[in-house]
């Protein structure tokens, strides 16, 4: 009998509709004949998903008992008795009840699949097995039901159903996901939007390798051995070589420019096994490939190319990393280095060849000292060689072997040479000084009459003056030549460090690898980075930051190099003094390396913003919590008080228990008004509550307004105009607006002074004000000053209204007059129309 097909709805995260997909399909399949039951399916109260189900013939499922409860799981038998086409399974990583004749439902799908039957079932990206540690990390939740990845991979068919985060949630809010109890807690822990994106992130990439691996079945399967593109990967040739470790985080940076890219590296052991790798430095380059995401191969060869290319031919690769060559110019001209024969050979896979400190040698890297250009050492230099290859020159002319063979033009060529080869050692000065020297000695041995400074003919003579002044000329031509040639190599080096040094510190390098950097560049024997505390005074205290070499200067009294980075930061070496280009170059560094000091400053204090962030988001949750467990006690409570005040008042008791009773029923009632309160300000932030603006009538708010208040002994002034615009606002948010504000009024009004409620209107804008009576003057100014800044008992009353107030477009401003201790808040909303400005007079 041929096995069953499965086919795998994967999600991201509950409620992004995989159920809901998979009896589409079902519809689907059943439409065109197909014998298709529901095996088990779990709506999970959701209505559009049950009446997905409606017209599928369902299984009824099998009752089991664990520790006195009933439970309800697929019923196997019955599904593999009834023998159907397609079978739907819900929940393909449900653990069974105990008692059930499976563990897991993965393994009664397995039964089904042996049995003939196509599959279709779902299963979220969370419960598979490899991914278990990696979604706890993410969402703080470890997930007890697991699926073995093998199980999935082995599905004919896996479809992502995706939803954004963004939906996700506007979904959960609408209580298309969880009932309304359980909303908040889920959006502001699981459900969000980092975890959701993450959670998306590791499903698409599991799914894009599940379609790698079934892509290389079929280039395997057709004998394709051509790279195709559809993935970037990297391979890094690994010679065991120190330079290594730079062609790992070289590629590395290479692959983290497109996200997706696979990073391999691979070390080529000779046939016969022998081989000078130290094993210590290749397991440090393993480590750090597998700390960097990549995964390290090693394979034989007797020929390093042809093992390179079959290896990236198997995987796929796209490119191909290699170090620069180690081998002299005479070993390279002799036979090809690797590099230029794997860029041969390579086809279509990209090759990058990268330098590193064992090709060019640490001394490459430092800045070439001035007195090596025109200085007084070259200068003197070339005088010496001046005096030594002129006379030399001579009696090689005047030796036996080439005296009368050689006219004087010939000589005079062969001075001009010395004299060129002086210019490009010593300048003009030297070249001027050999070119009449050589005139001279070319006048006193090669024109009549011979040994004599005497010149008879005319062709001579101008021969010898021509000869001076090419020689003048092109030696002036050679020495600034030379002087620009140097000029133009010590500013290339100084750029190429001032930009390594920059690059440094845009991929994040520490301080300590900066400073290492710099020291190498100036041949110092140490260097510091000092800085000084500002607190200290009379007598500057300062702190190594970081150092390099051996012995580093702890004070810049201790240093023979400084340069100053701020009145508070200083970079100090020790060593070779410096001259004033490398002084102004080091400066430059020190410059950088200030600025990299303070970004890791600002990196440290946004650490501390992060804890911050962490923490107030614990409170937030807390906060919700509280507001959700907290309301049923409290009622609970004072509904107790008020039958006992009532079963007391058809007692005798003393007037003074009445008053203790009524007391605590206020506080209980006021501590539930608060938390009341607490819960909707963190439902309001946490995007939870519903807006829906238009024209209200502020004379019905108000009614209701006054209503959900009570009697409470107190009179309520309202004074509105007659004609009174309609106010756009959402109704039932401003009702609790406004009776958080009434309802903290009265607290702090006393009896004979009630609050007032007034209206205005003022342009386009609606002003609702809400003024405390005049209290009495044991409260004292300064409680009204108080309220207004957001402190005292009713600032979570005034929070709550502001944060619904800005929820609707409006601004909640609360005035304190110091005077009379009066205080009031005004609610400005936009108004539907202008108004008029009569007024009159209603009260409760």
């Amino acid at each position: 009998m041929a096995r069953g097909r499965l086919r795998i709805y994967l999600g991201a995260a509950p409620g992004v509709g995989k159920t809901y997909a998979m009896l589409a399909e079902g519809q689907r399949l059943r439409s065109l004949g197909a014998d298709v039951v529901v095996g088990f399916v779990e709506p999970h109260g959701r209505r559009p998903t049950a009446a997905m189900a409606d017209g599928l013939k369902t299984i009824a499922r099998r009752t089991l008992a664990h520790r006195g409860v009933a439970f309800t799981e697929m019923d196997l038998d019955a599904v593999l008795a009834r023998r159907p086409q397609i079978a739907l399974v819900d929940e393909l990583a449900h653990s069974n009840v105990p008692g059930a004749r499976n563990a897991k439902r993965w393994q009664d799908v397995e039964e089904l699949l042996d049995a003939g039957i196509d599959v279709v079932t779902t299963l979220n990206v969370q419960h598979l097995e490899s991914l278990n540690d990696v979604v706890r990390q993410i969402t703080g939740v470890r997930q007890r039901e697991t699926l073995p990845d093998e199980v999935a991979r082995r599905a004919d068919q896996i479809e992502l159903v995706d939803l954004s985060p963004e939906v996700l949630r506007r979904r959960m809010v609408h209580g298309d996901i969880y009932p309304s109890d359980r909303i908040e807690s889920a959006l502001t822990h699981y459900f969000r939007v980092g975890n959701l994106t993450a959670l998306r992130e590791l499903a698409l990439l599991w799914l894009a390798d599940r379609v790698e691996e079934g892509l290389q079945r079929y280039r395997a399967e057709h004998g394709i051995s051509a790279p195709w593109e559809t993935r970037e990967r990297i391979l890094v040739a690994l010679s065991g070589g120190p330079e290594g470790e730079t062609l790992i985080r070289r590629a590395a940076r290479i692959s983290a420019r497109t996200p997706g890219t696979e990073l391999l590296a691979l070390h080529v052991v000779p046939e016969d096994g022998l081989t000078g790798v130290d094993p210590a430095v290749l397991d440090a380059q393993h480590v750090l490939l597998e700390s960097l995401g990549g995964g390290y191969h090693q394979t034989t060869g007797e020929d390093v190319v042809d093992a390179l290319l079959q290896f990236a031919e198997a995987e796929n690769v796209t490119q191909i990393v290699l170090g620069a060559s180690r081998h002299g110019r005479l070993a390279s001209f002799l036979r090809a280095g690797v590099g230029e024969r794997t860029i041969k050979a390579s086809g279509p896979v990209d090759v990058h060849i990268v330098t590193h400190e064992e090709a060019v040698g640490p001394a490459a890297l430092r800045l070439p000292h001035p007195s090596r250009g025109m200085g007084p050492r070259r200068y003197w230099s070339a005088l010496a060689g001046a005096v030594v290859l002129l006379p030399a020159l001579t009696l090689l002319l005047t030796s036996t072997a080439l005296r009368g063979r050689l006219g004087l033009s010939s000589d005079l060529v062969i001075y001009l040479l010395a004299v060129v080869a002086i210019a490009l050692v010593g300048g003009l000065y030297p070249a001027l000084f050999a070119a009449f020297a050589a005139a001279l000695l070319a006048d006193y041995y090669f024109t009549a009459p011979v040994h004599s400074l005497v010149t008879e003919r005319p062709d001579e003579i101008a021969a010898l003056v021509v000869f001076v002044a090419t020689a003048a000329l092109v030696g002036t031509a050679a020495g600034a030549a030379a002087q620009r040639t140097h000029q133009a190599v010590r500013a290339t080096s100084e750029a190429r460090a001032l930009s390594r040094l920059a690059a440094a510190m845009m991929r994040g390098q520490d301080l300590p690898a900066l400073v290492e950097q710099i020291r190498e560049y100036f041949g110092l024997a140490a260097i510091s980075l000092l800085e000084r505390d500002p607190d200290a005074s009379p007598v500057p205290r300062w702190y190594v930051v970081a150092s390099a070499g051996e012995r580093p200067p702890e004070r810049p009294y201790e240093a023979d190099v400084e340069s100053p980075v701020d009145d508070d930061l200083t970079l100090v070496g020790r060593g070779a003094g410096l001259n004033t280009q490398d002084q102004r170059v080091l400066a430059a560094c020190a410059a950088e390396l200030g600025l990299s000091h303070a970004r890791g400053r600002i990196a440290g204090g946004s650490g501390g913003s992060d804890t911050l962030a962490a923490a107030e988001r614990t409170r937030a949750s807390l906060l919700l919590a509280a507001g959700r467990d907290l309301p049923a006690p409290l009622h609970t409570a004072e509904e107790a008080l008020v039958r006992l005040r009532r079963r007391r008042a058809d007692e005798p008791a003393p007037q003074e228990e009445q008053q203790l009773l009524e007391t605590a029923r206020a506080a209980v009632h006021r501590a539930a008004q608060l938390v009341t309160d607490l819960h909707d300000v963190s439902r309001l932030h946490a995007g939870a509550l519903d807006l829906y603006l238009r024209p209200v009538d502020l004379n019905e708010v108000l009614g209701v307004v006054l209503d959900d208040l009570g009697p409470g002994g107190h009179s309520i002034d309202v004074r509105l105009p007659e004609q009174l615009p309609d106010v756009i606002a959402d109704a039932a948010l401003l009702t609790r607006a406004l009776t958080a504000l009434g309802a903290d009024a009265l607290r702090h009004s006393p009896p004979d002074r009630p609050p007032v409620f007034t209206a205005e209107v003022r342009g386009d804008r609606l002003e609702i004000r809400v003024q405390d009576g005049m209290p009495d003057r044991g409260q004292g100014p300064g409680a009204a000053v108080c309220r207004a800044s957001g402190a005292g008992a009713g600032s979570l009353a005034l929070r709550l209204s502001r944060d619904l107030a800005e929820a609707m477009d409006g601004v909640l401003e609360t005035t304190a007059e110091e005077s009379g201790a009066a205080f009031s808040a005004t609610l400005t909303l936009p108004s539907a129309a202008p108004g008029g400005s009569a007024t009159s007079d209603r009260a409760r």
